[in-house]
């Protein structure tokens, strides 16, 4: 586990930066955090919904997870003088109108697997496929996907869940995978998942009475925690999930 305190260095060296999902919980307050930096430049921020900024350092657009080619549209949007400092991705589905995780594997069906593995893994996969490119290769960079403590293979002691777990354990093997590839042309690049805790939020609203009060964060709190770890990395830590508390957590 790392040992830090919270330390703006990391946050004050960020200049430009992407981040999808700006609309939710987390995104929108890791966008309040990275404005209240004054050596930001840029920040492209990318939501399902339209999104209005007063801080003329934002650049806002809407964009679709589950179509590639509104991904590549995002991209274009990146001038081609411009490294990306941080690229993340906060998006993700724990639920939906229709859809709840399984119980049990009677629960289980293709309807369920097909949406957990679009949001959770295609889609997420797709931004780091067509935005790794855009990774400062002068300084350390970092692309970093939303996953979750549940996508570990070797920490499931409960079952259950069974489309979700499957989808973020698939993340996780497919930013292992590219965290190899990506090192060959950007030694400098670190791709890494982030895992937030329990965060109060419309994802987690429906499970929140089984949680401990103590353990359910603000998102306020969660990103700050998040910046720590992100702090804290070395390109030896590319490829793996991390913790809001720095821990690595195991396949």
């Amino acid at each position: 586990m790392m040992n830090f305190q919270y330390d703006s260095t990391y946050l004050n060296s960020l200049k430009n930066i992407a981040i999808f999902g700006g609309s939710g919980s987390i995104g929108s307050a890791f966008i309040n955090k990275f404005l209240s930096s004054t050596k930001l430049e840029t920040l492209f921020t990318f939501s399902r919904k339209e999104q209005k900024y007063s801080d003329d350092r934002v650049i806002s657009s809407t964009f679709d997870l589950t179509s590639e080619d509104s991904i590549l549209t995002a991209k274009d949007l990146i001038p081609k003088h411009i490294s990306l400092d941080l690229v993340m991705c906060c998006t993700g589905s724990l639920h939906s109108n229709e859809l709840m995780p399984e119980k049990s594997l009677s629960e289980f069906s293709a309807e369920k697997a097909q949406f957990f593995y679009l949001t959770n893994t295609i889609g997420p996969s797709l931004i780091i496929k067509h935005f790794w490119p855009l990774l400062n290769k002068e300084n350390q960079s970092i692309i970093a996907s939303l996953c979750a403590r549940i996508g570990s293979i070797s920490d499931n002691k409960l079952g259950g869940w069974y489309s979700y777990r499957a989808s973020k354990a698939a993340l996780c093997m497919m930013i292992k995978s590219a965290s190899i590839e990506i090192k060959r042309q950007n030694k400098k690049a670190i791709c890494i998942a982030l895992h937030p805790g329990t965060v109060d939020s419309k994802l987690s609203a429906p499970f929140q009475k089984h949680i401990d009060s103590k353990k359910l964060f603000t998102p306020e709190h969660a990103v700050s925690q998040l910046i720590n770890t992100l702090s804290n990395l070395s390109a030896n830590d590319s490829g793996y999930q991390f913790a809001y508390d720095g821990s690595r957590i195991p396949f």
